[in-house]
């Protein structure tokens, strides 16, 4: 019998004298041998060790505290963590501050009161969007991470919703000196000397209040004394703020983790799998749910059997282990579009071919195969038509979408919007003539008092008017002269007019003024 493998209780009852012995736990036949409706690792009866390594990391749960944080941007409240750039990390902890109140943390915490917060990019409160704006915290490791040696970064990541937290690269970054902390202002640390990104991993979000636990490699190829963690390089362009928390962060070599369930290709691809490392001399067991998959037995699961928790126990000869769990889930992103047509267009949305407006919801498959839900609002401009009055000088021409007209009459335009939709304008067009007075007498009798020009009711909008005397002496500068203060003679003018339908004509001559 293997040491840790199986726990084996034999019931034993005395049934009218007889003796009955209960079948035991087999725990990888996916069966429930003995009847007490737990099967395989869910049975008490199916025992394995689960090692768990010492991170590597300084105060990997944010639990040791400075001080208890009560506002924003107090990472320095966690002990040994360094805000690592100018954009700044958030310290979440049940003893004060939980959070923003926009991007509520998803309670309860994996391990511990304390967790932290960070950005992949924000949105200003101007209303810009700053995709440079990322968020990283950085620590000094409790030991240094050796060149060409293994290691594993295994660590949870907290997601508010699909908006606020959708799919993203988490990034772990290393620097050879500990003085390095700080690295720089915006964008991530390997835009700054002495920085490099040391691996990524993937994680789809895609649900409400969750944590993933996730994990990746790393060999680095120098020595690191200081690490950052947080978004990958390339920016975000979603154009909303985007948010997410840290817990439970283990750094440790690879070997002392034992079991490690890794990802082999992406998760939404049709050869994704899972995988631990091989070696020849152990004995293999996946599961789900704690309930073997019977003909799973090699270090590589052969196929996914839909989303869940999955693990593998191992048998080496003298001990048995069982991995952690592994969450798998399709990774799903979504999106909204507002679109607009023309009312004798139609739209192409996946499968449909779309004419009339209203809001429409389609599932398409991205370049990795992972589903991309998105929305559409579809808006249609229907072809508009109006009438139009113009009036112009005669003589005059009206110019309309580069389109010029002279002559009075009805004239239809067909205009194009900026979306190419036709709307079309029927053009009524008339002519008007402007009348200049050759004399006038201020009298103030109520009849030609006043020198002026006249035109058709709301025609004129402005007149600038000099007269000058026959030796051309400025008199007088405004719309309308009274001349009340001049004796009889003849002046000369000089007008400027604006009209209602933008032009602008100069007139010159004389005026006889008369009493």
């Amino acid at each position: 019998m293997l040491e840790n493998r199986i726990i084996t209780i034999f019931c034993i009852l005395f049934l009218g004298g007889g003796i009955l012995i209960a079948q035991p736990e087999i725990c990888d036949n996916g069966i429930d041998d003995d009847n007490d409706n737990l099967i395989d690792l869910n049975d008490p009866d199916c025992v394995c060790l689960e090692a768990t390594p010492v991170s590597m990391i300084p105060n990997p749960s944010f639990e040791e505290m400075n001080c208890c944080p009560a506002d924003r941007s107090e990472l320095n409240c966690a002990t040994d963590w360094i805000q690592a750039s100018d954009p700044t990390t958030d310290y979440i902890h049940t003893c004060g501050w939980l959070g923003w109140s926009d991007f509520p943390p998803p309670q309860p915490f994996p391990d511990g009161e304390g967790i932290m917060g960070f950005r992949d990019g924000t949105l200003r409160s101007t209303g810009d969007y700053e995709p440079r704006w990322k968020e990283y915290a950085g620590a000094c490791l409790l030991r240094p991470l050796l060149k060409d040696v293994t290691y594993l970064f295994e660590f949870d990541l907290g997601f508010v919703n699909p908006q606020y937290s959708p799919p993203i690269n988490i990034s772990f970054f290393g620097t050879s000196d500990c003085d390095n902390l700080p690295f720089g202002q915006l964008g991530c640390p390997s835009l700054y000397p002495a920085w490099d990104k040391l691996s990524d991993v993937f994680i789809g979000g895609g649900s409400t209040n969750i944590w993933i636990k996730s994990a990746l490699q790393i060999t680095p190829e120098e020595d690191i004394y200081a690490i950052a963690i947080g978004p990958d390089c390339p920016l975000n362009s979603s154009m909303e703020d985007a948010y997410y928390f840290f817990d439970n962060l283990l750094l440790a070599e690879i070997d002392s983790f034992g079991l490690v369930v890794q990802e082999v290709s992406h998760p939404c691809k049709s050869d994704f799998a899972m995988a631990v490392e091989e070696n020849p001399d152990f004995e293999y067991q996946w599961y789900k749910s704690g309930v073997a998959l019977v003909g799973e037995i090699t270090s590589e699961l052969s196929s996914v059997y839909g989303p869940g928790i999955y693990q593998v126990r191992i048998l080496d000869g003298n001990s048995c282990l069982i991995s952690e769990n592994y969450e798998y889930r399709i990774p799903s992103f979504s999106s909204t579009s507002q679109v607009s047509i023309c009312g004798d267009e139609t739209y192409e949305f996946g499968p449909s071919i779309l004419s009339s407006p209203g809001f429409y919801v389609e599932i398409f498959a991205n370049q990795n195969n992972c589903d991309s839900i998105v929305s559409l609002e579809l808006e249609v401009i229907e072809n508009q038509s109006s009438r139009l009055e113009a009036a112009i000088l005669l003589g005059d021409t009206y110019e309309i979408n580069n389109n010029q007209f002279t002559e009075p009459g009805e004239y239809p335009i067909t205009f194009v919007s900026s979306l190419g939709c036709d709307s079309l304008v029927m053009l009524n067009l008339s002519t008007f003539e402007v009348f200049i007075p050759t004399a006038f007498s201020p009298n103030f009798d109520g009849l030609n008092d006043y020198f002026q020009p006249f035109s058709a009711s709301g025609k004129i909008v402005s007149i600038e008017m000099k007269i000058f005397d026959r030796w051309g002496g400025l008199l007088f500068e405004g719309d309308r002269w009274d001349g009340s203060e001049f004796n009889p003679g003849v002046f000369v003018y000089v007008m400027r007019i604006a009209f209602d339908y933008g032009a602008i004509k100069e007139y010159a001559g004389s005026v006889t003024l008369l009493r």
